[in-house]
């Protein structure tokens, strides 16, 4: 599954480049897998994620909203491998700037997981789920941009009421304008 899905992500990052007049934006990063924060519960997942993406030039240049696809890929076994695609804004402050979004991912995990000492469930509650991030980022050369960024994965419970565990992953990524 691993193999198939970095292929994937391969593929598409290399179709999805644009011509010059509709460039983007190509990013990889890495980043610790299923950190435990106030948004989730344990998983007993670990391993760290590679993440390849591509933003796409702004759709609405005026409100310079960006789409993006990504992928990422767990190293560990049996650790979840997701690939998504959402919109996200950049907020500049000179070099420094903001980057929150938010998209939906499909992810690989097992549909149904308990931690064996409690028997709390702790599979994800859907293979879709919606993925807010933010990153705050710092402009390196006028095409080059390194970003410490937050990662989140869950149904919010709005795909199903009883089940929520999340995952966080925290990490950095570059990013190079094409």
């Amino acid at each position: 599954m691993k193999c198939a899905l970095a292929c994937f992500l391969t593929l598409a990052a290399v179709s999805a480049l644009p011509s010059p007049v509709q460039a983007g934006e190509l990013y990889g990063g890495v980043y610790d897998h299923a950190v435990d924060t106030p948004f989730t519960l344990e998983t007993r997942e670990r391993g760290a994620d590679l993440q390849l993406g591509y933003r796409f030039a702004p759709v609405i240049p005026v409100a310079r909203i960006e789409p993006y696809v990504f992928g990422s890929v767990n190293t560990a076994d049996g650790g979840t491998d997701f690939v998504g695609a959402g919109v996200s804004r950049k907020f500049s402050l000179g070099p420094v700037y903001v980057r929150p979004g938010v998209g939906l991912v499909l992810h690989d995990a097992p549909a149904l997981r308990a931690d064996p000492d409690t028997g709390v469930r702790t599979d994800l509650g859907s293979r879709v789920l919606f993925e807010p991030e933010v990153a705050l980022g710092l402009a390196l050369l006028p095409r080059v941009s390194v970003e410490a960024s937050w990662v989140h994965i869950s149904n919010a419970r709005l795909f199903n009421s009883q089940q929520n565990p999340g995952i966080d992953m925290i990490g950095v990524r570059a990013n190079v304008k094409l």
